[in-house]
């Protein structure tokens, strides 16, 4: 098992390129299973989250192969129709064969997810689209189980907008026969881009993007080739990167417009931030403001930033309070941050937090993907050395980033652990 070292109070400065979303990544590389066809996908993250949706399709019976950040897919024959708990405890976004398998084949076999440990994730409003489409559910021996002779078109009203629902839902719905409309969908970037994919390989979809989606079912989909969108949040984690050590970085590559909530937050905090076409600037002349967050779904500040908010908040001056309302239990970041000497407050689903001039250093555990990123970040102004165990967790949504940060001017290596922590 590995850990990061970094002797922080370097100050960031130069490019940095961001790779393909995750997010985006293992959504498209399910929707493959469609239909036969060869698929080519191109920016792909070399992350473990990616890795590990390429071997759960080649168990299902896809050829895949993946060269670097680019995958061929073949899925003419579909060998199984079982993704099993050895997989799918290891990546949640493994339940998003579900919708593509009943599909296609009339029928799926998937493990109830794991991933983070980041609160409740339920899939009931996966289960509910599905079985209004006419799935047959059942939940057995720690299993989903879902079949349809057909699945038919229907309209479908998330109660809440749920990210992997309505990319299941809309995975599922291309293949059904009829319309079916989905009320309340999620609005993420992400979505849109399965869509283009979707639609390139002959999928009637409209309205992605907004609450209401409309999927007319066709027979099949063919093969398609698809470039998938920058990652946003590897983007926002190299700005606050960036805001944290007082640093100049442009992040290249990537689509500000997925980013507005964010960089909202860091001019608000003090940050110079430009925006070009497919690039930020940012540059931090003078002090950190404290500033109030709330995460919401897309177009809102994204859950998936606020560890690494946090961690900047914690050198702000003032009080700043971040409320977390999509995941219940998405603190487990702010003892270790407290190891490092910032003040944090946790009053339900809120964190009052008071800026303090200094962190320092110290062995801190990461507990999810981004609470790795968030105390990275602290980990990066902090006065001595930082140790930041159990980063397997970062490796899955997070393509080379101890070399992105070294390339920016950071001290930080990898190496095998071989002290325990105190």
């Amino acid at each position: 098992m590995d850990e990061i070292l970094i002797n922080g109070g370097n100050r960031l400065s130069g490019e940095v390129r961001i790779s393909g979303a995750k997010n985006s990544a293992l959504p498209i590389l399910a929707s493959t299973i469609l239909s036969g066809g060869e698929c080519v996908i191109t920016n792909l993250p070399r992350v473990v989250d990616v890795l590990t949706m390429g071997k759960l399709l080649g168990i299902l019976g896809a050829k895949v192969s993946h060269e670097g950040n680019r995958a061929v897919i073949e899925a003419d024959m579909i060998a199984s129709t079982e993704a099993p708990y050895d997989l799918v405890k290891t990546m949640r976004a493994s339940v998003l064969v579900l919708g593509p398998l009943v599909a296609r084949c009339g029928e799926a076999k998937v493990s109830l997810p794991g991933g983070c440990a980041i609160g409740s994730r339920p899939v009931n409003l996966h289960l509910a689209g599905l079985a209004k489409l006419g799935a047959e559910i059942s939940i057995e021996h720690g299993y989903i189980t879902a079949r349809a002779k057909r699945l038919k078109g229907a309209r479908i009203y998330c109660d809440t907008p749920t990210v992997t629902g309505t990319e299941n839902l809309m995975m599922a719905a291309s293949l059904a026969d009829g319309v079916t409309m989905l009320e309340n969908a999620a609005k993420e970037p992400e979505i849109v881009d399965l869509a283009h994919f979707l639609v390139k390989r002959g999928a009637r979809i409209h309205g992605a993007g907004t609450d209401v989606i409309t999927i007319e079912g066709v027979p099949q989909l063919h093969g398609g080739d698809h470039d998938v969108i920058p990652d946003r949040i590897e983007a926002g984690t190299y700005l606050a990167a960036g805001a944290m050590t007082r640093g100049e970085v442009t992040v290249t590559h990537c689509h500000p417009s997925h980013l507005e909530a964010v960089l909202m937050k860091l001019r608000e905090a003090g940050a110079d931030v430009q925006e070009e076409k497919d690039m930020v600037h940012l540059t931090m002349p003078g002090t950190l403001k404290g500033t109030d967050v709330k995460t919401l779904p897309f177009p809102g500040f994204p859950t998936d930033m606020q560890a690494q908010m946090v961690a900047l908040m914690s050198l702000a001056e003032g009080t700043s309070v971040i409320t977390e309302t999509v995941f219940e239990s998405r603190f487990m970041h702010v003892e270790e941050l407290r190891r490092m000497g910032a003040d944090i407050r946790v009053e339900g689903n809120r964190l009052v937090v008071t800026g303090r001039k200094a962190l320092t250093g110290a062995p801190v555990m990461a507990s999810d993907l981004r609470a790795s990123a968030g105390l990275i970040v602290a980990g990066l102004a902090a006065d001595g050395l930082t140790q930041v165990q159990r980063v397997y967790h970062l490796d899955r949504g997070y393509e080379r980033l101890e070399e992105k940060l070294r390339a920016l001017g950071a001290d930080i290596q990898r190496r095998p652990m071989t002290t325990k922590m105190q």
